[in-house]
């Protein structure tokens, strides 16, 4: 009888034991090891595609060579004695807030050198504050990458990665096009140099004609970073692939076009839409406008590649490119005219990247207006520029017409 109630608490006492060690185990490892659903961070998305207002205007910031580095730590570059002990990427992220509450743009551009990747250990989280406004902007946006992004911890891969999981971010690492197999879907396509190469088209107004169809294309491109050609360093420059894709949707567009013509009453022109271009570094015959009236200033040499890859020769094949938004040259913030399309710059808009003492940092606004004729939109009818400084009072300087259908 004893030697039963003995083996029953040896037993019990064992049994005990084992619980206490498995609670011990699942709470001290386990739930370490497994996902707390709690922590889960889904993307917020825009809602797409991308749309005219109800008043026929679509406008785009454009945010170039914000340079961010570690935030509050990291110092401005090219400022005032006086101004230099308070200055830091704060800076740069209060210029793009107030350019966001002043302007309440539609869209936001970013192109290039988004981070400066040697003041930084960590390119996630200096990419997550230098984007911080836009996603609490709740706007939608995108991003290109410059020749200083990938200097950190990430690829130029994994950035643009990263960046297009970010909220409310429409980037893409590369275009999506339609499966050409047995299986269905949309993939990525292979033997396209770089990454960050992409469009969006932005849609009528809701309720209108052109409603469901796009009336401007924004395509952007992956300029490179450095490379070497032939024994020479140099920047660089978009590629042939990449050429060979942007040409191979401009006809894709131009035959879809087509077809919306054919239809009995369609608002459209004959011509594919118009299309905005955004890219980092700027191609070789940018140089040719030292010799040209520009509208703003060119205050430092063009740092372009010196291999021209025909950028300028596709651009104007294409037949409805009518501007191109590049950044790099920070003191160079004027707008120049090749082959009918206008090259325009930024401004650099970071103030740990260079700049010059006394002259604001800046931003470029650009504003899309559809034409009306009996209370039906048609399609674009003018394109607007201007700048904002980060002054006192965000002024607005360089105000000009690029394009308009009358001329």
């Amino acid at each position: 009888m004893n030697n039963s109630s003995s083996n029953c608490s040896s037993t019990l006492i064992f049994l005990i034991f084992i619980v206490i060690s498995i609670y011990i185990i699942h709470t001290k490892f386990f739930l370490h090891l497994t996902i707390n659903l709690d922590q889960i961070h889904l993307k917020k998305s825009p809602q797409l595609p991308l749309r005219f207002n109800n008043d026929g205007t679509f406008k785009i910031l454009q945010v170039a060579d914000m340079h961010y580095g570690q935030g509050v730590i990291t110092r401005c570059k090219d400022v005032f004695a006086s101004e230099f002990k308070y200055c830091s990427d704060v800076n740069t992220t209060m210029f793009v807030q107030r350019l966001i509450d002043v302007e309440k743009p539609d869209f936001i551009a970013f192109t290039g050198d988004n981070i400066f990747g040697s003041s930084t250990p960590d390119a996630a989280e200096s990419l997550f504050k230098a984007f911080r406004p836009a996603m609490e902007s709740r706007l939608p946006w995108a991003a290109v990458l410059g020749n200083h992004d990938q200097e950190s911890t990430m690829t130029r891969e994994e950035l643009m990665s990263l960046i297009s999981l970010m909220d409310y971010s429409v980037s893409q690492v590369n275009p999506l096009v339609q499966n050409s197999s047995r299986q269905q879907g949309i993939v990525l396509p292979t033997g396209i140099d770089g990454f960050g190469n992409y469009n969006l088209s932005v849609h009528g107004p809701y309720g209108s004609l052109l409603a469901n169809h796009s009336v401007l294309n924004l395509f952007f491109l992956d300029s490179g970073d450095r490379i070497t050609v032939e024994g020479r360093r140099t920047y660089g420059y978009i590629r042939e692939s990449q050429l060979d894709w942007l040409r191979g949707f401009s006809q894709a567009q131009q035959d879809e076009h087509g077809e919306f013509n054919c239809c009995e009453g369609s608002p459209f022109s004959r011509k594919s839409p118009p299309a905005l271009g955004f890219f980092h570094i700027p191609i070789p015959e940018i140089r040719q406008l030292y010799y040209q009236k520009v509208f703003g200033r060119l205050q430092e040499a063009v740092a372009s590649s010196f291999v021209n890859s025909g950028v300028l020769k596709t651009l104007v094949s294409m037949k409805n490119v009518k501007g191109i938004f590049i950044g790099h040259d920070h003191n160079n913030d004027f707008c120049g005219n090749l082959d009918s399309i206008w090259f325009c710059y930024g401004g650099g808009s970071g103030y740990h990247g260079y700049g010059k003492v006394g002259w604001d940092r800046r931003a470029r606004v650009v504003l899309v207006e559809l034409s009306k004729k009996e209370n039906s939109w048609l399609d674009l009818g003018r394109i607007t520029s201007w700048k904002r400084l980060d002054d006192d009072i965000l002024s607005k300087i360089d105000e000009q017409v690029l394009w308009d259908q009358g001329s």
